[in-house]
């Protein structure tokens, strides 16, 4: 028998359930760009490993939020793409992103990290 998870307490709750993990809003902002073939977003999101780039495509597309066109050529061709849902989750992460930008410098300093420079 599947375990019972409490009720979602409000709309963010659910919305991090979704996107809760380290490697799908990389893969959000891949796919924001346009539509991306399986190697293509392996390159625009550094450091995914092939496991947790499949695992985390198929959520998002379980959750309705990408979309898989598969093509009937040989070999069979797959391409990714936002949902209508996932322009919209994109849309709402948009200020989250640039709120994130803003204030780079001091969360790599309170974090120990390094800044991420795109290429």
């Amino acid at each position: 028998m599947a375990r019972r998870l409490p009720p979602y307490t409000c709309g963010l709750d659910a919305a991090a359930d979704v996107i809760g993990s380290k490697w799908k809003p990389g893969i959000l902002w891949a796919l924001s760009t346009g539509t991306q073939r399986y190697g293509e977003l392996k390159r625009l999101v550094p450091g995914i490993t092939e496991k947790m780039l499949i695992q985390s495509l198929r959520e998002l597309e379980a959750d309705g939020v990408v979309h898989r066109e598969i093509y009937p050529e040989v070999p069979p061709r797959v391409e990714y793409s936002l949902s209508p849902n996932g322009r919209e989750l994109y849309a709402a992460l948009e200020p989250l992103g640039a709120w994130g930008t803003r204030y780079i410098d001091h969360i790599t300093e309170v974090h120990g990290r390094e800044a991420y420079v795109p290429h």
